[in-house]
């Protein structure tokens, strides 16, 4: 029989359902720890799991440390949770993205994961979508990306509406647009260079520091990136891998489309997507990783992404970026 892991599911909100769906499909119930007792009545009604509340220090005085965490708490909260299940011994973890919301927040993370000897990763579940596996199939059979351009173009008036806290807002680049930016690095790799530019400060009225986002790199080997957000004008997430034989089109990013040089058009692929139809869009596939180690060279180690970000800065302030620079 193969063993089961001790798993704690860290939040009771949307994102926890989500988890508890797919974890339910590999036949683990979770212990689940919430924070509010609304969230903890809704997670309890729809799953049957009744959920702890209160501080978390409290919740964990009676966690086995060597339990596995699934972080899914709010994004501004991601980082101080994290640092409190490691405290309390927990050794490997799952934490939402972006585990934290700026450079200083994530070296303090770094530091405390090192120090306490901890497995941490960051969950971009769009690197197990079935579109983007079938993607990553064929860039292997074409010999490499030759170019690649993306769009992590934002809903800014919806998004306004939500009522979400000021910092999360204002963080929105890292808890929210990296879902695109992490997938295009993932079929890219990392840029020797890029050069950026940002325009439509003022533009957003919850994120002042700018609403349009553009610019472009190279990696060593010539091969181009590019990308073009605006926030301040209607859009939607969208990427174009283009390799020596195809066009690779990932728009929706659960969708794909190919154009090869026979012609113009832009022929849909057919997709081996049951999982992402019946769960979260690549939830299954990232927990699995996670939890039984298949494809588990797709997961994100925290060190991973905290290297990324220093690439990130340069698209998020318009500023230039150079491999190895200081």
């Amino acid at each position: 029989m193969t063993h089961q892991p001790h798993v704690l599911l860290i939040g009771a909100g949307g994102m926890a359902l989500a988890y508890s769906n797919v974890l339910k499909e590999m036949g683990i119930a979770p212990q689940v720890l919430g924070r509010g007792e609304a969230s903890a009545a809704t997670f309890a009604e729809a799953t049957g799991i009744k959920p702890s509340t209160g501080d978390l220090s409290a919740q964990l005085a009676d966690v086995d440390p060597n339990a596995v965490a699934i972080v899914t708490v709010n994004a501004h909260a991601l980082a101080e949770t994290t640092q409190t299940l490691m405290a309390h011994g927990i050794k490997r973890l799952l934490v939402e993205k972006p585990a934290a919301l700026d450079l200083a927040e994530m070296a303090t993370l770094q530091n405390a994961a090192q120090e306490a000897g901890a497995e941490v990763f960051v969950a971009y579940n769009r690197r197990f979508l079935a579109s983007v596996l079938e993607a990553d199939r064929m860039v292997a059979a074409d010999g490499g990306v030759v170019s690649l351009r993306f769009d992590f173009s934002e809903p800014a008036r919806r998004i306004g509406a939500l009522g979400k806290p000021a910092r999360e807002l204002s963080t929105w680049f890292y808890g929210n647009s990296t879902h695109v930016i992490d997938l295009a690095f993932h079929f890219f790799g990392p840029p020797l260079a890029l050069d950026a530019r940002i325009a439509g400060q003022n533009g957003v009225d919850w994120h002042p520091d700018a609403g349009v986002f553009t610019g472009f790199g190279h990696r060593e080997d010539g091969a181009t990136i590019a990308w073009h957000a605006n926030w301040v004008s209607p859009g939607r997430w969208g990427m174009e891998v283009l390799t020596r034989e195809r066009r690779i089109i990932l728009q929706p990013l659960e969708k794909l489309r190919v154009q090869t040089h026979d012609s113009f058009a832009e022929v849909d692929v057919a997709l081996n997507d049951a999982d992402d139809l019946a769960f979260k869009p690549g939830l299954l596939r990232q927990t699995k990783a996670f939890l039984t180690g298949e494809d588990a060279y797709r997961l994100v180690p925290l060190d991973d992404h905290a290297a990324h970000m220093a690439f990130y800065e340069s698209i998020r302030t318009g500023t230039p970026y150079r491999l190895g620079q200081a």
